[in-house]
């Protein structure tokens, strides 16, 4: 009887804590998503040596309901440095949501956290960038993507994705030829649908834009398999 009550109890500890569970919750920080009327962005660490991550209130074991807050008891250990560069998520209070990869990283490896918005400096894209500082082949863990001149002004976008799924291989690819327009590349699926006007369905809609020495791409996760995603900063190879 008492091994019957003591599994009860546990059974509705676990329900408790995954009803506490919202995924939509602004107060958590899930990254950075897409969003067709606004452009990722991305920023850079700043103005001290590290810049603790900050927790959301699911964080240990759901008893960090008070978090993000600028609390010793909301702070966490893992932190960025400055000259770290992060994207941009949404913004809470005085904290921003951050989506944060190593330049090293040989693996599609994410650190999602909050981060205190004064240790963070917008970067900006580049406003009207020539046709060369588009070319080239960009790399990013898993994948690249590699870019030509097709004549007209046109650019031809080529990419491949490819992330591990248990035993198997989850992949995605890009092909399109587009036009830039006001500093950035937008296509869906080969480029022959214009951007602002979507068909509504499950297609691979994508933006690049150049920020620093970075290709920074974003997708709205329809341009492969599942946990396929071009999102992220690429260096030229």
């Amino acid at each position: 009887m008492r091994a019957a009550w003591l599994g009860l109890v546990l059974n509705l500890l676990a329900v408790t804590a995954a009803a506490a569970y919202e995924a939509d919750d602004p107060a958590n920080c899930n990254g950075v998503g897409w969003d067709d009327a606004r452009p990722l962005t991305m920023a850079r660490v700043i103005g001290q040596p590290r810049a603790n991550f900050v927790k959301s209130p699911y964080d240990d074991d759901f008893k960090a309901a008070s978090c993000p807050a600028p609390t010793d008891a909301c702070r966490k250990k893992s932190y960025l440095v400055s000259g770290d560069v992060v994207l941009v998520g949404r913004t809470r209070g005085d904290f921003t949501c951050v989506t944060y990869q190593p330049p090293g990283a040989k693996s599609q490896t994410w650190t999602r956290g909050w981060l205190p918005r004064t240790a963070l400096a917008p970067i900006a894209p580049m406003t009207a960038p020539e046709l060369s500082d588009w070319t080239g082949t960009w790399v990013h863990p898993g994948g690249r993507l590699t870019i030509q001149t097709a004549g007209g002004g046109r650019l031809k976008i080529e990419g491949d994705q490819v992330v591990p799924a248990g035993r198997d291989l989850n992949n995605g690819s890009i092909a399109a030829t587009v036009e830039p327009k006001g500093g950035v590349i937008a296509f869906v699926e080969d480029g022959t649908t214009p951007f602002e006007r979507p068909n509504g369905g499950d297609e691979c809609r994508v933006r690049l834009h150049r920020i620093g020495a970075f290709l920074l791409a974003e997708d709205n996760t329809d341009c492969g398999g599942a946990g396929v995603t071009f999102t992220g900063l690429y260096r030229r190879k």
